[in-house]
């Protein structure tokens, strides 16, 4: 069984495959991308994991989960910004480091992009604004697979995570509100928590932030 099968019987895909100009995205980026991710995107299309895990998608319906927009190099410039202050251990060189995902939390997912092969890259999550990375030694499908079976624990992730089904979600532009312009690290998280505490919100201390917190903050707090 391959991993985007185990994925797709853990999460199936709302919609048909979609097809997707690789030559001009690879163009774009500037390098070739796993082939593994190719066919996930395209079975896929955008959208997110569990309510919580956004991929990266060509097709992303805004500039902030789209793969060929800013967010990629605004993240690399924090992580060299860190890594040649020493704000927090990053484990690997910023340049080897391309931003794939990321979670409501505030969290990144990255290909570390060595070796040459993209077939052979690897996957790291950060913490955000913390020092903690976990290093996943496969390709990002099967990291999904295993994480949203359960095989796989990610520290960073809420203990919650699998409580609920864990199904995917397609993006519609509707559906998605931008960061604001000046908006250019991860949700400051601390922040949102004592926002919602102040307004009257229950908010678990740690893990995973309810959606109509986030939805009343950024209603608030990003218009």
């Amino acid at each position: 069984m391959t991993d985007l099968v185990s994925l797709t019987r853990l999460c199936p895909p709302p919609n048909p495959p979609m097809s997707i100009r690789w030559d001009t995205v690879e163009a774009d980026l500037g390098m070739p991308l796993p082939r593994d991710y190719k066919e996930l995107a395209e079975r896929y299309g955008p959208g997110r994991f569990c309510d919580y895990l956004s991929i990266f998608h060509p097709h992303g319906v805004t500039e902030f989960v789209n793969l060929t927009g800013p967010v990629p190099g605004r993240v690399r410039a924090h992580l060299r910004k860190d890594y040649d202050e020493g704000t927090f251990p990053v484990p690997y060189d910023p340049d080897q480091l391309f931003a794939i995902g990321a979670t409501d939390n505030g969290e990144y997912l990255f290909w570390i992009t060595t070796p040459a092969d993209p077939d052979a890259w690897r996957v790291a999550v950060n913490e955000a604004r913390g020092p903690r990375w976990f290093t996943y030694d496969g390709n990002l499908t099967a990291f999904l697979a295993t994480v949203l079976s359960g095989q796989t624990q990610v520290p960073q992730f809420p203990d919650d995570l699998l409580d609920d089904p864990c199904g995917f979600t397609p993006s519609h532009p509707t559906l998605w509100k931008p960061e604001p312009p000046t908006s250019h690290g991860p949700v400051d998280t601390a922040a949102i928590r004592a926002w919602a505490r102040a307004h009257g919100y229950d908010v678990p201390p740690r893990g995973r932030i309810p959606r109509e917190v986030l939805d009343a903050w950024n209603q608030t707090n990003q218009t």
